[in-house]
């Protein structure tokens, strides 16, 4: 997005940092990518290599896990450059204010459209513990409510079936299997695609998040 003087505007909305203090036993956060998470980025990613390497796409010219932080910093730089444009809304995902994961708002088409991707990925570490599910409702109602985008899109490989359940359990609707669609550990792999838009978060996902929490944890009596 840019302003009448030419110069580079960030999108309405953004930069913002959004937290869900209290769902969890510890706060999950998404905030800005920063240069300072470049590190940490680049250490969670190696350590996390064989755990993320069937979901995670990757250019078919390029390796997707560099030891070095060079390219850490330059992915960095870009997505934040990506970021100044309203292209891209890059957080890193924080619990109890530790380096969690990643969640990117990327694609972003504005005019008629106003439509993006979303794609995420956590620390095995943190696996299992509702974060990501939190994160993705946090940053949904804020791409519909604040930042005034109208369909976000979600692609998932058929076989990653804890990042499908994660959009089922926040209500993305299924749309399709998207043929050969994106390269992924060495191959063109077909795709779910899984979409959300305005009207169906109306009342926002992160209310319907913390209800769903809330009645497991009483169906098992915590």
């Amino acid at each position: 997005m840019t302003r009448n003087d030419g110069a580079v505007a960030y999108a309405r909305g953004w930069p913002a940092t959004l937290t869900e203090p209290s769902l969890l036993t510890s706060p999950v956060s998404l905030r800005p990518l920063a240069a300072r998470d470049a590190r940490p980025w680049r250490e969670a990613r190696v350590r996390n290599a064989d755990w993320l390497r069937p979901w995670e796409p990757t250019n078919p010219e390029t390796p997707l896990y560099q030891t070095s932080l060079g390219p850490y910093i330059a992915m960095v730089r870009t997505m934040r450059r990506e970021a100044r444009r309203g292209i891209t809304l890059p957080w890193v995902v924080l619990y109890d204010g530790r380096f969690a994961g990643q969640l990117t708002v990327g694609n972003i088409i504005w005019g008629s459209a106003r439509s993006a991707s979303v794609g995420y990925w956590i620390d095995q570490e943190f696996a299992g513990l509702g974060i990501i599910p939190t994160a993705l409702a946090m940053a949904m109602d804020h791409c519909f409510m604040a930042v005034g985008l109208h369909r976000i899109e979600a692609t998932i490989r058929p076989e990653n079936r804890a990042s499908r359940r994660v959009v089922e359990k926040l209500g993305f609707h299924e749309e399709g299997v998207r043929r050969r669609c994106l390269h992924v550990d060495g191959a063109w792999r077909d795709h779910i695609c899984y979409a959300l838009t305005a009207e169906d978060a109306v009342a926002g996902l992160l209310p319907r998040w913390r209800s769903t929490v809330r009645a497991s944890r009483s169906r098992i009596g915590l």
